[in-house]
């Protein structure tokens, strides 16, 4: 983000494992796939409806982008 000269604040970070964990509380939205692990969607702004498998980052761009 700060390379491409974009705030935190206006970033979506999607993850859902233990590594994705400090992306997802820095990001100004950070979401956690269903299927992850249990602290990274108790941190998570948002959990999707759907795992990875099912597209869940699909659901995230409907959702907060499109």
């Amino acid at each position: 983000a700060k390379e491409a000269g974009v705030e935190l604040a206006d970033v979506i970070a999607i993850g859902d494992s233990d590594n994705d964990l400090p992306m997802i509380l820095k990001a100004g939205l950070g979401v956690a796939m269903k299927n992850g692990e249990e602290h990274v969607k108790a941190a998570a702004g948002y959990v999707t409806e759907r795992t990875a498998e099912e597209h869940g980052v699909a659901e995230v761009i409907e959702k907060f982008i499109l």
